[in-house]
Formats: structure tokens, C-alpha cells, sequence
């Protein structure tokens, strides 16, 4: 079982008002909408997933690496948490 479990729904329903952010931002562009407005949607959706993300991170942070410290996999599971971390700050 995942973590994020118990958080599940609320991410799901996070996720699908991205989405439909993210269609709007589709229209935006078809109908030629002022580019600042176009990037203002866009600063919404990277901070909507982000907020996401950071969910994700916490969780995965009480939960699974706070299990594999617990059962001496903690070393592991810091290191695999440490790469994807880097990749959200590049």
C-alpha cells in the first residue's frame, strides 16, 4: 500500500483540476489570448503541482523512508529520496 493512501482523493482531484488548468491554458492559446495572461496560468499550474509534489514528498518521507530507517534501509531510501529531490530543483 502506498502512503499517500489516505491522501489519495484529495490528490486525485488536485491532479484533475490541473488538468482541466492545463486545457484552459490549451484554449488560451488556440483562441490567441494575451501572453501574459497565457504565462499567468502557467505560474498557477507549476505552483498547483508543486503543491502536489510536495504532498508526495511527505508522505513518501513519513512513510517509506521513515520505514526503511526504522528496518536499517534508511541509508537507501535517503539516497533514492535525495536523487529525485534534485531533480525537482534543476
Amino acid at each position: 500500500m502506498a502512503y499517500y493512501e489516505r491522501d489519495k482523493d484529495d490528490l486525485l482531484q488536485r491532479l484533475r483540476k490541473i488538468e482541466g488548468q492545463v486545457r484552459g491554458v490549451q484554449r488560451m492559446i488556440e483562441e490567441d489570448r494575451y501572453c501574459v495572461d497565457v504565462l499567468t496560468q502557467l505560474a498557477a499550474i507549476r505552483a498547483a503541482l508543486n503543491r502536489v509534489s510536495l504532498a508526495l514528498f511527505e508522505s513518501h518521507t513519513r512513510g517509506c523512508v521513515a520505514s526503511a530507517i526504522r528496518s536499517n534501509g534508511g541509508e537507501e531510501a535517503i539516497e533514492e529520496l535525495m536523487d529525485v529531490l534534485m531533480k525537482y530543483v534543476k
